[in-house]
């Protein structure tokens, strides 16, 4: 399907969009229905039962589903999509990030907000803790810095922290270089409907990046309230935008180690910045896990989230590096010439 903006026919937007917000269907499966179906209306008459028969599938649950409902709810997410000029990117769209379209679990559909020529990269993720020591801080801005300046766009969450770091170093360059030129943007993967932001906080940055010629991505339709869940669904975008991420600071069960095992699950490279390892990123680490064993022996947080830490990823084989420069030399060399253990791909093994 061709780019979805806002002067397509209300029907191709609200079929699109009908589907899309299935939550009971998986990528392949609203594949599957939309090619099977012609208008909005369609969808209103078919029951759960009609919609599995057409899938040719079994019904694994008990979801919820009224077709009027779906299609009200459609025709309002229309309307703030052509008010707010947000752009839609199907998975088959020519401007949909290929890079993205190839990991496991693609978002079905993409909102876009600012340009979205950008999505298809160069790009670089850079992640890492909320708890970010002022080293982090220096050492997340000026990676951004410079890889914007080499033309690369970061890739971030718009979260507190090493995201909004990362983001600034990007919009850093680009105010020091206002004529644009080649320079890279920043990227921000929302956790929320592509009509809000998510912290509220970190809405003038989210502005400041949009000015900048940068964008704002989300798989939430606008007015889509924001759940837990979708923290740890966006991680997984950040991730997929690149062929690379790298990890500014991350205590035992960051976030940003989520972020890094969907990399490597999807056989990118993961990168480990050195400030993670200095003195204030020990502080903050031991800090964190001491809190994190105590939640643990009271069953509030599992094994796995006590143990995800970034000598884990070390041992398996993750370069460290010392600045941007540092990692394009790094993305050239043969995998375990930075590290004593395995190779990376031995964390999935």
């Amino acid at each position: 399907m061709q780019h979805i903006v806002t002067e397509e026919t209300d029907e191709t937007l609200l079929l699109t969009l009908s589907v899309a917000r299935i939550p009971f269907l998986d990528f392949n499966q609203k594949k599957k229905l939309l090619k099977n179906l012609d208008s909005p209306q369609s969808l209103v008459l078919q029951s759960i039962e009609d919609i599995y028969k057409l899938l040719q599938c079994q019904k694994v649950s008990k979801p919820y589903w009224n077709g009027a409902d779906n299609l009200r709810m459609a025709k309002a997410e229309v309307y703030q999509c052509k008010r707010l000029g947000i752009k839609l990117l199907l998975y088959d769209d020519p401007l949909y990030p290929e890079a993205l379209r190839q990991i496991a679990d693609p978002p079905f559909l993409l909102f876009v907000r600012g340009n979205e020529n950008l999505l298809g990269g160069p790009n670089v993720s850079v992640v890492g803790t909320r708890r970010l020591s002022t080293a982090g801080r220096e050492a997340a801005k000026s990676f951004a810095y410079d890889a914007a300046v080499d033309g690369c766009n970061v890739v971030s969450g718009l979260a507190y922290g090493a995201d909004a770091c990362a983001h600034q170093g990007a919009l850093d360059a680009f105010y020091d270089n206002p004529e644009g030129g080649e320079s890279g943007r920043t990227i921000a993967v929302l956790p929320c409907a592509i009509d809000e932001v998510v912290p509220y906080t970190n809405k003038r940055l989210a502005a400041q990046i949009l000015q900048s010629g940068g964008c704002l991505v989300s798989e939430y339709a606008p007015g889509t309230p924001t759940q837990k869940r979708n923290f740890v669904a966006r991680n997984r975008i950040v991730a997929g935008m690149s062929e690379a991420t790298v990890v500014i600071e991350a205590p035992n069960g960051s976030g940003a180690l989520i972020t890094a095992d969907f990399a490597l699950e999807e056989g990118r490279d993961v990168f480990f910045h050195e400030v993670a390892f200095g003195d204030a990123a020990e502080s903050i680490s031991q800090t964190v896990k001491n809190g994190l064993e105590k939640d643990f022996a009271a069953g509030r947080v599992s094994k796995y989230k006590l143990e995800n830490c970034p000598e884990r990823f070390l041992k398996a084989g993750a370069p460290v590096i010392k600045d941007y420069k540092d990692f394009c030399v790094a993305l050239t060399e043969m995998p375990g010439m930075r590290s004593t253990g395995p190779e990376q791909g031995e964390l999935f093994t």
